[in-house]
């Protein structure tokens, strides 16, 4: 028959044969369990931060191979800020930001996205600032936009070439 793909978004270390996974990989007839450990096993590293995953599996001999992607810019400025949610409104319209990251933590987050962002190192590091943006996360204590404004304007050359 060939291959199948299951693609699935996980807690790293912490996959389950609960949905989405279990549901997904029963009628396909590998041992589930075996699956969930090299999952947890290959995104130990990635604890707390959601993970792309992808699990092949040849559909003759049941053999499994396991692809881990890198986490969402989201997960990886939460684990920054160590906070479980970004910005959260309640049912008044209050806004709750959560904090603050270091410009170098976003040159980081930046360069570890290198192969999902485009662009030189400033245009990363530019993406990864909207992404700060949307979750209401300050950066160095700024607005983000400003830190932008100061890229735009070479005040950070020297850190990203």
């Amino acid at each position: 028959m060939g291959k199948q793909t299951i693609d699935a978004l996980v807690q790293g270390g912490k996959a389950s044969a609960g949905p989405p996974l279990g549901p997904a990989l029963g009628p396909l007839g590998v041992n589930i369990g075996e699956v969930i450990k090299k999952i947890n096993e290959k995104t130990a590293p990635f604890v707390n931060m959601d993970v792309p995953i992808k699990v092949i599996v040849d559909d003759s001999t049941k053999e499994f191979e396991i692809k881990v992607g890198s986490p969402p810019i989201t997960s990886m400025i939460k684990k920054e800020l160590n906070v479980k949610k970004l910005r959260i409104v309640d049912e008044e319209k209050n806004v709750t930001n959560p904090g603050s990251i270091s410009l170098d933590a976003v040159i980081k987050i930046a360069k570890a996205k290198e192969d999902a962002l485009s662009g030189d190192l400033k245009a990363k590091v530019k993406q990864v600032l909207g992404t700060c943006i949307s979750g209401g996360v300050l950066v160095d204590g700024k607005n983000p936009r400003e830190i932008q404004k100061e890229i735009d304007d070479g005040k950070y050359d020297d850190k990203l070439k």
